[in-house]
Protein backbone atom coordinates (compact mmCIF):
# COMPACT_ATOMS: atom_id res chain seq x y z
CA UNK A 1 0.00 0.00 0.00
CA UNK A 2 2.28 3.08 -1.56
CA UNK A 3 -0.40 5.68 -0.23
CA UNK A 4 -3.25 5.90 2.27
CA UNK A 5 -5.25 8.73 3.58
CA UNK A 6 -7.00 8.20 7.18
CA UNK A 7 -8.87 10.32 9.55
CA UNK A 8 -5.58 10.54 11.49
CA UNK A 9 -2.87 10.42 9.15
CA UNK A 10 -1.54 9.60 5.89
CA UNK A 11 1.19 8.37 3.57
CA UNK A 12 2.22 8.55 0.32
CA UNK A 13 5.86 7.06 -1.73
CA UNK A 14 8.02 9.30 -3.69
CA UNK A 15 11.33 8.95 -5.37
CA UNK A 16 12.36 6.67 -2.82
CA UNK A 17 10.73 8.52 0.46
CA UNK A 18 7.64 7.73 2.23
CA UNK A 19 6.16 10.64 4.11
CA UNK A 20 3.88 10.11 7.07
CA UNK A 21 1.77 13.41 7.94
CA UNK A 22 -0.17 13.53 11.09
CA UNK A 23 -3.66 15.63 10.94
CA UNK A 24 -5.73 14.47 13.64
CA UNK A 25 -7.18 17.85 15.17
CA UNK A 26 -6.81 19.42 17.27
CA UNK A 27 -3.24 18.31 18.35
CA UNK A 28 -2.10 14.83 16.86
CA UNK A 29 -3.11 13.28 20.10
CA UNK A 30 -2.39 9.50 20.07
CA UNK A 31 -5.75 7.84 20.63
CA UNK A 32 -7.61 4.75 19.61
CA UNK A 33 -8.15 6.33 15.90
CA UNK A 34 -4.82 7.33 15.70
CA UNK A 35 -3.54 3.90 16.79
CA UNK A 36 -5.70 1.82 14.07
CA UNK A 37 -4.32 4.21 11.72
CA UNK A 38 -0.66 3.35 13.07
CA UNK A 39 -1.59 -0.08 12.56
CA UNK A 40 -2.17 0.14 9.06
CA UNK A 41 1.25 1.84 8.72
CA UNK A 42 3.13 -1.18 10.80
CA UNK A 43 1.34 -3.26 8.17
CA UNK A 44 2.26 -1.55 5.19
CA UNK A 45 5.97 -1.23 5.96
CA UNK A 46 7.23 -4.36 4.68
CA UNK A 47 5.71 -3.57 1.18
CA UNK A 48 7.52 0.20 1.66
CA UNK A 49 10.47 -1.17 2.39
CA UNK A 50 10.64 -2.40 -1.31
CA UNK A 51 10.20 0.51 -2.42
CA UNK A 52 11.63 3.19 -0.36
CA UNK A 53 14.68 4.61 1.77
CA UNK A 54 13.62 6.85 3.54
CA UNK A 55 10.85 7.65 5.65
CA UNK A 56 9.97 11.38 7.70
CA UNK A 57 7.33 11.52 9.55
CA UNK A 58 5.44 14.96 10.07
CA UNK A 59 2.25 17.20 11.13
CA UNK A 60 -0.20 19.04 8.97
CA UNK A 61 -1.26 20.57 11.85
CA UNK A 62 -0.05 24.36 13.61
CA UNK A 63 -0.24 23.21 17.19
CA UNK A 64 3.19 20.67 16.10
CA UNK A 65 4.24 17.49 15.53
CA UNK A 66 1.55 16.02 18.57
CA UNK A 67 0.74 16.18 22.10
CA UNK A 68 1.04 12.94 23.00
CA UNK A 69 -1.47 10.16 24.23
CA UNK A 70 -5.56 11.07 23.98
CA UNK A 71 -5.96 11.39 27.94
CA UNK A 72 -9.59 12.29 27.68
CA UNK A 73 -10.33 9.46 25.35
CA UNK A 74 -8.65 7.24 27.90
CA UNK A 75 -9.89 8.75 31.32
CA UNK A 76 -13.55 8.38 29.53
CA UNK A 77 -12.62 4.61 28.61
CA UNK A 78 -11.03 3.21 32.27
CA UNK A 79 -13.46 5.27 34.49
CA UNK A 80 -16.21 2.89 34.63
CA UNK A 81 -14.47 -0.09 34.41
CA UNK A 82 -13.36 -2.11 37.16
CA UNK A 83 -10.00 -2.65 38.14
CA UNK A 84 -8.91 -6.11 36.50
CA UNK A 85 -11.15 -4.99 32.96
CA UNK A 86 -9.36 -1.83 33.37
CA UNK A 87 -5.84 -2.84 33.35
CA UNK A 88 -6.56 -4.99 31.09
CA UNK A 89 -7.81 -3.21 28.65
CA UNK A 90 -4.29 -0.70 28.96
CA UNK A 91 -2.31 -3.55 28.60
CA UNK A 92 -3.69 -4.18 25.28
CA UNK A 93 -3.39 -0.92 24.59
CA UNK A 94 0.16 -0.35 25.56
CA UNK A 95 1.21 -3.58 23.94
CA UNK A 96 -0.32 -2.22 20.66
CA UNK A 97 1.36 1.02 20.61
CA UNK A 98 4.71 -0.60 21.17
CA UNK A 99 3.99 -2.94 18.70
CA UNK A 100 3.65 -0.38 16.16
CA UNK A 101 6.28 2.22 17.82
CA UNK A 102 8.99 -0.96 18.24
CA UNK A 103 7.89 -1.64 13.87
CA UNK A 104 9.01 2.44 12.90
CA UNK A 105 12.20 1.89 15.60
CA UNK A 106 13.27 -1.16 13.69
CA UNK A 107 12.50 -0.95 10.09
CA UNK A 108 15.00 -0.64 7.52
CA UNK A 109 14.14 2.95 6.30
CA UNK A 110 16.51 5.67 7.80
CA UNK A 111 13.43 7.43 9.58
CA UNK A 112 13.17 11.47 10.14
CA UNK A 113 10.86 13.07 12.42
CA UNK A 114 10.18 16.71 11.32
CA UNK A 115 8.62 18.47 14.06
CA UNK A 116 7.61 21.83 15.28
CA UNK A 117 5.41 23.17 18.51
CA UNK A 118 4.25 21.00 20.66
CA UNK A 119 5.82 17.53 21.05
CA UNK A 120 4.94 16.35 24.79
CA UNK A 121 4.28 12.88 25.98
CA UNK A 122 3.18 10.29 23.96
CA UNK A 123 4.37 12.57 20.84
CA UNK A 124 7.79 12.62 22.59
CA UNK A 125 8.07 9.06 22.00
CA UNK A 126 6.31 8.43 18.65
CA UNK A 127 9.75 11.18 17.32
CA UNK A 128 11.93 8.89 19.79
CA UNK A 129 11.77 5.89 17.80
CA UNK A 130 13.22 7.89 14.52
CA UNK A 131 16.95 8.15 13.46
CA UNK A 132 17.11 11.42 13.50
CA UNK A 133 14.87 14.55 14.61
CA UNK A 134 15.04 17.69 12.62
CA UNK A 135 13.26 20.71 14.90
CA UNK A 136 12.54 24.07 14.14
CA UNK A 137 13.49 26.48 16.74
CA UNK A 138 9.95 27.06 17.98
CA UNK A 139 9.61 23.34 18.59
CA UNK A 140 9.32 21.99 22.62
CA UNK A 141 9.95 18.68 24.18
CA UNK A 142 8.61 17.13 27.13
CA UNK A 143 7.27 14.85 29.49
CA UNK A 144 4.27 15.72 31.32
CA UNK A 145 3.54 12.55 32.63
CA UNK A 146 4.64 12.82 36.28
CA UNK A 147 2.13 15.64 36.96
CA UNK A 148 -0.56 12.68 36.37
CA UNK A 149 1.79 10.39 38.82
CA UNK A 150 2.76 8.36 35.46
CA UNK A 151 5.63 7.73 33.26
CA UNK A 152 6.15 8.10 29.96
CA UNK A 153 4.12 4.78 28.33
CA UNK A 154 4.93 4.47 24.59
CA UNK A 155 8.59 3.36 25.26
CA UNK A 156 9.95 6.88 26.02
CA UNK A 157 12.73 6.38 28.73
CA UNK A 158 14.33 3.20 27.15
CA UNK A 159 14.77 5.54 23.85
CA UNK A 160 15.70 8.51 25.34
CA UNK A 161 18.42 6.54 28.10
CA UNK A 162 19.65 4.83 24.69
CA UNK A 163 20.08 7.96 22.74
CA UNK A 164 21.48 10.60 25.16
CA UNK A 165 22.05 8.86 28.76
CA UNK A 166 20.53 8.83 32.11
CA UNK A 167 21.32 12.33 33.33
CA UNK A 168 19.00 13.58 30.32
CA UNK A 169 16.48 10.96 31.20
CA UNK A 170 16.11 12.36 35.05
CA UNK A 171 16.46 16.29 33.94
CA UNK A 172 13.21 15.56 31.52
CA UNK A 173 11.55 12.48 33.32
CA UNK A 174 11.65 14.11 37.17
CA UNK A 175 11.16 18.03 36.69
CA UNK A 176 8.18 17.72 33.63
CA UNK A 177 9.95 20.47 32.28
CA UNK A 178 9.93 21.88 28.42
CA UNK A 179 13.36 21.56 26.52
CA UNK A 180 13.22 24.25 23.70
CA UNK A 181 14.81 23.38 20.40
CA UNK A 182 17.70 25.22 20.93
CA UNK A 183 18.55 23.30 24.03
CA UNK A 184 17.68 20.14 22.25
CA UNK A 185 20.17 20.54 19.96
CA UNK A 186 22.94 21.39 22.00
CA UNK A 187 22.16 17.84 24.04
CA UNK A 188 22.38 16.05 20.64
CA UNK A 189 18.77 15.12 21.04
CA UNK A 190 18.22 17.00 17.51
CA UNK A 191 20.43 16.56 14.87
CA UNK A 192 19.37 19.58 12.65
CA UNK A 193 17.68 22.79 13.86
CA UNK A 194 16.17 25.02 11.14
CA UNK A 195 14.32 28.57 11.28
CA UNK A 196 10.28 28.31 11.84
CA UNK A 197 8.37 26.23 9.49
CA UNK A 198 11.42 24.79 7.79
CA UNK A 199 11.97 21.50 9.05
CA UNK A 200 10.21 19.45 6.75
CA UNK A 201 11.99 21.38 4.16
CA UNK A 202 15.43 20.35 5.87
CA UNK A 203 13.56 16.38 6.20
CA UNK A 204 13.22 16.30 2.81
CA UNK A 205 16.79 17.66 1.67
CA UNK A 206 18.23 14.62 4.03
CA UNK A 207 16.22 11.73 2.53
CA UNK A 208 17.54 12.81 -0.90
CA UNK A 209 21.21 12.97 0.57
CA UNK A 210 19.87 9.24 2.37
CA UNK A 211 19.03 8.21 -1.10
CA UNK A 212 22.52 8.28 -2.20
CA UNK A 213 23.94 5.74 0.05
CA UNK A 214 23.71 1.54 -0.70
CA UNK A 215 20.60 0.79 1.27
CA UNK A 216 21.85 -2.70 3.02
CA UNK A 217 24.84 -0.65 4.19
CA UNK A 218 22.38 2.18 5.74
CA UNK A 219 20.41 -0.54 7.12
CA UNK A 220 23.30 -2.79 8.66
CA UNK A 221 24.94 0.31 10.25
CA UNK A 222 20.90 1.50 11.54
CA UNK A 223 20.59 -1.93 13.43
CA UNK A 224 23.91 -1.92 14.52
CA UNK A 225 24.11 1.73 16.41
CA UNK A 226 20.55 1.64 17.21
CA UNK A 227 18.97 -1.27 18.54
CA UNK A 228 15.88 -1.60 20.24
CA UNK A 229 15.46 -1.99 23.84
CA UNK A 230 13.48 -4.45 23.92
CA UNK A 231 13.69 -6.06 27.82
CA UNK A 232 13.40 -2.66 28.92
CA UNK A 233 10.43 -1.39 27.01
CA UNK A 234 8.56 -4.72 28.46
CA UNK A 235 9.00 -3.87 31.62
CA UNK A 236 7.90 0.33 31.30
CA UNK A 237 4.90 -1.44 30.47
CA UNK A 238 4.72 -3.09 33.88
CA UNK A 239 5.53 -0.46 35.74
CA UNK A 240 2.94 2.25 33.85
CA UNK A 241 0.32 -0.59 34.65
CA UNK A 242 1.07 -0.34 38.59
CA UNK A 243 1.27 3.16 38.63
CA UNK A 244 -2.53 3.39 36.61
CA UNK A 245 -3.92 1.37 39.37
CA UNK A 246 -3.08 4.08 42.20
CA UNK A 247 -6.30 6.67 43.21
CA UNK A 248 -4.06 9.61 42.51
CA UNK A 249 -3.44 9.13 38.79
CA UNK A 250 -7.88 8.37 38.62
CA UNK A 251 -7.88 11.90 40.15
CA UNK A 252 -4.93 13.62 37.91
CA UNK A 253 -6.64 12.34 35.02
CA UNK A 254 -9.86 13.82 36.22
CA UNK A 255 -8.59 17.13 36.54
CA UNK A 256 -7.11 17.49 32.92
CA UNK A 257 -10.21 16.51 31.78
CA UNK A 258 -12.23 18.77 33.89
CA UNK A 259 -9.44 21.81 32.75
CA UNK A 260 -11.10 24.80 30.84
CA UNK A 261 -7.77 25.83 29.79
CA UNK A 262 -7.22 25.90 26.20
CA UNK A 263 -4.35 23.27 25.75
CA UNK A 264 -3.71 21.61 29.46
CA UNK A 265 -0.99 19.88 28.42
CA UNK A 266 1.00 22.64 28.03
CA UNK A 267 3.75 23.67 30.85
Amino acid sequence: MNRYAGDTLSWAVSDGVVELELHRAPANEIGSAMLADLERFAEALPALERDAAALILHSRLDAGFSAGADLRELYHRMIDLGPAERQAQLRTFLERIHAVMNAIDATSLTTIAATRGVVFGGGFELALVCDLIIADKMTRFCFPELRLGLIPGFGGIPRLKRDLGNAVVRDLLLTGRSVNASRAHAIGLVSQLTAEGRSLDAARATARQILKFDRGTSAAAKEFVKPVPRAELAREIELFCELFSRPAVEAGLKRFVESEDAMPYLP
